[in-house]
């Protein structure tokens, strides 16, 4: 990404919703003076605050949180978006400081994003059509000619993949592969400390519980009604994947009461951290609990007199790197 150049340290903070993740990244931030870069694809929207759990007002634009607020909800917002607006405020000669769940944005920080051509709807139109007409297996079999490495990674059952591979290389002539050969990461993973903050699956849904109550009663039907107001339609097609948004806005529509909604949405949203859990297993995240705040900041301050002394991070304590559900 152009104008993204890998900062001495990034500090991460992961892990699911509801598990206090901003909590410890505030006090990350007063403690070494760093702004929190937002790591959610919903909280970009402006308007979008209550649903959002965003960051109170006053502790907004960069005191300490910042990258919210960036769009509103009928513009589209991508991961290229959202790394522009960070190449416009991070500095690469000073760390960065993380806090959020959405798992894209924290790939295209590792790993950097894929760059290759664009869609074309025409060919994706065509590779679609046929996918529906021609014999099972047809449109992997035809990727397995073109690039084996692909077709050997995505199930022939993912449609969506297959055509997306097949897409790129008639467009492109290159395998899709290839092109995911040519992503650079955006943070050095020599120079980088993921911290999620631990708590039993039960508290978390508590949490969930709780935070949907609060949000209710915070005037979150006015919000959504607000949105209805501003603008037809209200949602871009990424704004739309918020949770609990759409079924307010649903029951607004219909005439029922919006409060009706609390189980679909609290369903989401533990949907949702399976999905950020499974995720974050497979990445080398430090997991302190919610008491063990003062031990992350330890941490921090080590990792960060490490850098500045050009040494090595120090390795993470034993058992760190295990999530509680996994330890025997």
């Amino acid at each position: 990404m152009k104008g993204l150049q890998p900062p001495p340290l990034a500090v991460i903070v992961a892990g699911p919703t509801c598990g206090g993740k901003s909590r410890l990244a505030e006090k990350i931030a007063d403690q070494m003076n760093w702004p929190v870069q937002v790591m959610d694809s919903m909280k970009v929207y402006r308007g979008m605050d209550i649903g959002t759990a965003k960051p109170a007002p006053d502790r907004r634009q960069g005191r300490p949180f910042t990258m919210v607020d960036l769009v509103d909800p009928w513009q589209d917002f991508t991961v290229f978006d959202w790394l522009e607006a960070l190449a416009e405020i991070a500095p690469s000669d000073r760390p960065w400081l993380f806090s959020g769940g959405t798992n894209f944005y924290l790939h295209a920080l590792r790993e950097g994003i894929f760059a290759g051509p664009g869609a074309d709807p025409e060919v994706r139109r065509r590779l679609s059509q046929e996918g529906q007409t021609a014999p099972a297996g047809t449109l992997h079999q035809r990727l397995t000619e073109v690039d084996e490495e692909a077709a050997r990674q995505i199930h022939p059952n993912n449609h969506k993949r297959i055509i997306r591979a097949l897409e790129v290389f008639e467009v492109s002539g290159e395998p899709i592969t290839v092109w995911h050969r040519r992503r650079v990461p955006i943070i050095d993973a020599q120079r980088t400390l993921l911290l999620g903050v631990q708590r039993p699956r039960e508290e978390i849904h508590l949490r969930i519980a709780r935070r949907i109550e609060v949000m209710f009663k915070a005037g979150w039907v006015a919000e959504v009604e607000q949105l209805l107001a501003n603008h037809d339609p209200p949602w871009s097609r990424t704004a739309a994947q918020s949770i609990g948004y759409q079924q307010i806005a649903t029951a607004l529509r219909e005439g029922t009461d919006p409060v009706a909604q609390f189980e679909t949405i609290q369903v989401k949203t533990r949907a949702l951290v399976r999905a950020q859990m499974a995720w974050a297993r497979k990445l080398p995240i430090e997991w302190y609990s919610a008491g063990e705040q003062s031990l992350a900041l330890e941490r921090v301050q080590q990792v960060m007199s490490a850098v500045e002394s050009g040494s090595d991070i120090p390795a993470a304590a034993e058992g760190r790197l295990k999530h509680q559900e996994e330890q025997g």
